[in-house]
Parts: C-alpha cells; sequence; structure tokens
C-alpha cells in the first residue's frame, strides 16, 4: 500500500493529471507489477501515465517490470478486473510496449549471472495499455455484467454447485 501511494505521489509529481488509483500487486512481489487507473482526457495520456509511472523510484524504478494502465471504471486493486481489461481492451500489437536497457537492481531475480558479475545493471519493461483507444472511445462497447441480484439469485437456485 506504502509503494503505491508513493508511486501515485510521484506521478503527480511529474505532472499527469487525473490518475484515479494506483496499485503495486503483491503478486507482482509489490514492486515488479504496477497498475495505475486513469481518466484519459487526451491521445496518449495512458502512455503518459504509465511512462511516468516507471521512471520514478517508488514505481520500481530500479526493479519494475510491468506498468499496466486502465481506465477509471477499472479498480488497480482488483486483479480481476485489471486481467479483464487487459484481455478486453489491449491489443498486443499496439498497446504493449517494450523498453529496453532500463535500469534494474541487483537484487532482481531475472538478472543473469553474467550480467550481475559484470555490473550490467539493466533490463527490460512492459507497458501495457488496457485503456479504451481515446480517440474512439465513445464508440466503445460498453462494459456488461450480472447484476448482483441476478448473481445471489443464481446461487441461491443453483447452491449444490457453488458448495
Amino acid at each position: 500500500m506504502f509503494r503505491a501511494a508513493n508511486l501515485w505521489n510521484e506521478i503527480e509529481r511529474s505532472g499527469v493529471s487525473d490518475v484515479r488509483g494506483v496499485w503495486m500487486m503483491p503478486s507482482g512481489s509489490s514492486s515488479l507489477l504496477a497498475v495505475v487507473s486513469v481518466k484519459q482526457r487526451y491521445g496518449g495520456h495512458a502512455k503518459h501515465v504509465a511512462t511516468a509511472a516507471m521512471s520514478g523510484r517508488a514505481g520500481g524504478g530500479q526493479l519494475g517490470r510491468f506498468v499496466i494502465v486502465v481506465d477509471d471504471d477499472v479498480d488497480p486493486s482488483d486483479q480481476d478486473e485489471v486481467l479483464w481489461a487487459v484481455s478486453t481492451r489491449c491489443d498486443p500489437e499496439i498497446d504493449i510496449d517494450i523498453i529496453r536497457g532500463t535500469t534494474t537492481h541487483v537484487l532482481d531475480p531475472l538478472l543473469p549471472p553474467e550480467k550481475r558479475a559484470a555490473r550490467d545493471l539493466t533490463a527490460s519493461r512492459a507497458v501495457i495499455n488496457a485503456c479504451r483507444p481515446f480517440h474512439w472511445m465513445s464508440k466503445f462497447p460498453k462494459a456488461v455484467g450480472t447484476s448482483p441480484e441476478l448473481q445471489e439469485q443464481v446461487r441461491q437456485k443453483f447452491s449444490r454447485f457453488f458448495e
């Protein structure tokens, strides 16, 4: 939680506006995988957020491996919602960028022994834009789902399957 708060502060200090939430996924060793929620205001806003997040110390300045940017309707601390956004809003060909030659740390578990021995503390990072495309956001399909009431009715009716 503290890493996420520090990262949010760093992003805002860099001048990026409309960040709605920040989370460092515990399953990403809490510094290797950052998720940032943003209310997009202009084309390139999501990428602006991602580059700001990966540039600061709190964003894993030395150990960050992935930054995922999601729209403000996605809770960055909810792994299911984040993966849903990646699955439905990210076109791998245009929405995933690999940045090579970024700084890492001697404690990086993926740093090869020969690089570690040579003190070559560089690695790559991935930026994943899991936001609706800004220029046609208004035409993007609406998110659909099942109401909590209907979910409860199904659970009750078919409770034997949910035991």
